[in-house]
């Protein structure tokens, strides 16, 4: 920003309406950037210090900070770039936690390659279509036949986020360009039916 006062106008409106949106939607932690394991340690941290706060309870919590931690790790293994000069780096994304009277939302969001869409669809819908018994034999079966990507998955961390919520995963893949997407994953955590 150069200082132009319209520019800077323009900017303090956006950061305003950015700030209304998150109060109306709840938000209480946002993040975008590179994920690290000292930003997973610092969200868990500040999580459950807001979350002793409000006396939130013990089941409740342990689902929250699992689920961010894997939500946290897949986009830190998975996450593409789309031009990595200039210092950018894998693993780069988007992070939100969100409270409501009844629940806990978790979304994430990546770039990642167009290639990827078709399995990724398929292991999610599959996830999506289980019942608590069936997650439990699709994670048995993926340990001991799955296929591992490049980078280590084998849609465990999904399987994983869906058995401990018992809530089907949301996600989509929103077009950046021919070759890449923007993969966006929520989670939802109840925080009464423990």
């Amino acid at each position: 920003m150069d200082g132009n006062g319209a520019e800077l106008k323009i900017f303090l409106e956006f950061v305003y309406g950015f700030y209304k949106s998150m109060k109306e939607h709840k938000v209480q932690l946002v993040y975008e950037g590179e994920i690290t394991h000292q930003i997973t340690k610092a969200f868990t941290s500040l999580t459950e210090n807001n979350m002793e706060v409000d006396e939130e309870s013990q089941s409740t919590q342990k689902k929250v900070f699992h689920v961010m931690v894997e939500c946290l790790q897949n986009v830190g293994k998975h996450a593409e770039c789309i031009d990595c000069d200039g210092g950018r780096k894998e693993g780069r994304g988007t992070f939100m936690l969100c409270k409501n009277d009844e629940e806990y939302t978790i979304t994430t969001g990546n770039i990642l390659s167009k290639s990827h869409i078709p399995d990724m669809t398929e292991m999610i819908d599959k996830i999506n279509s289980l019942d608590k018994e069936g997650l439990k034999q699709l994670y048995k079966q993926q340990i001991k036949e799955g296929r591992l990507s490049s980078k280590g998955g084998a849609g465990l961390g999904f399987i994983d986020i869906a058995k401990k919520t018992g809530n089907k995963l949301y996600y989509s893949f929103l077009p950046i360009n021919e070759e890449f997407s923007f993969f966006v994953l929520t989670s939802v955590i109840s925080r009464y039916n423990n």
